[in-house]
């Protein structure tokens, strides 16, 4: 309906424009769908493209936050922050004592990162500079200078599974992404290994993620991204080493702000005549 009544529509990641929803639009009144946000694989944008209806998002805002997310789950699950939490609300806290809730320290040790796009760069920096992480990473593309000394490009992703002490999941949300995290790339997980996903929910095989957390090979898991959200199985809740966040990715005010006024620009030039900034088809 939006597609027939308005000349713009501002989406957000609620908003689901499939291929249907434009073959459904016989008559097509919109020009163009502002995404409020970087990822788009909620818009079919060549079903838009079809239509003569331009897609643009809000990228560079959500890098920053997102990042900061991405490190608050790697050191949540390496030092079983969401476990402590629960045991500290629940009343059965005994007390301090030496081998209480033993974690992992994440300094030293290598992080490999799926996707080293703004996002991934960010959360490079932060763990090596900040944490002094060493960091490999696979992205499809050739990155000659990520700007992380002694940072490594791997050939495969399952390469990366197999030298990292944790994970850090950061490619967009695309047909080519869905369920690129599955069983065969979980089977290769190094001992001990502990993965994060800030990316989007389908980009892991959830099953195989269970699966695998079952059967011990992997130590822990940070998620602010699901396969069908909202919904999250009774068999990740149920897991202990398992951190769940929802969808906090962005969730700052100066950030949202942000997106808001990229969105409006990117409106504000399209109908003045103008190519806008953040155009993505």
């Amino acid at each position: 309906m939006a597609l027939v009544k308005f000349d713009a529509v501002l989406a957000t990641l609620g908003d689901s424009f499939n291929a249907d929803a434009f073959a459904g639009a016989l008559v097509c009144k919109c020009r163009l769908i502002a995404n409020f946000g970087v990822g788009f694989n909620h818009i079919d944008i060549r079903a838009a493209a079809g239509k003569n209806i331009t897609v643009t998002n809000t990228p560079g805002a959500v890098t920053d936050a997102t990042a900061d997310i991405a490190m608050t789950l790697i050191l949540m699950a390496a030092r079983r922050a969401g476990e402590g939490e629960r045991l500290a609300r629940s009343g059965q806290w005994q007390g301090w004592h030496p081998t209480q809730m033993l974690g992992t320290h994440i300094g030293g040790k290598m992080l490999g990162i799926i996707g080293m796009g703004r996002i991934g760069q960010a959360i490079a920096r932060r763990a090596h500079f900040g944490f002094g992480m060493d960091i490999v990473f696979y992205n499809r593309s050739f990155i000659k200078d990520c700007g992380i000394p002694g940072a490594r490009q791997l050939e495969s992703i399952s390469a990366l599974m197999a030298q990292s002490d944790f994970i850090s999941v950061n490619v967009p949300g695309s047909p080519e992404n869905h369920h690129l995290i599955d069983a065969k790339v979980l089977s290769a997980a190094k001992p001990g290994q502990i993965l994060v996903n800030t990316a989007r929910g389908d980009v892991i095989d959830e099953a195989a993620l269970i699966d695998a957390l079952q059967a011990g090979k992997l130590a822990g898991v940070g998620l602010d991204v699901f396969e069908n959200e909202p919904f999250i199985p009774d068999a990740l809740r149920a897991l202990d080493q398992v951190v769940l966040l929802p969808h906090l990715g962005t969730n700052a005010l100066e950030v949202r702000i942000q997106m808001g006024l990229m969105a409006v620009d990117n409106i504000r030039a399209f109908f003045t005549g103008e190519t806008p900034p953040n155009k993505v088809n």
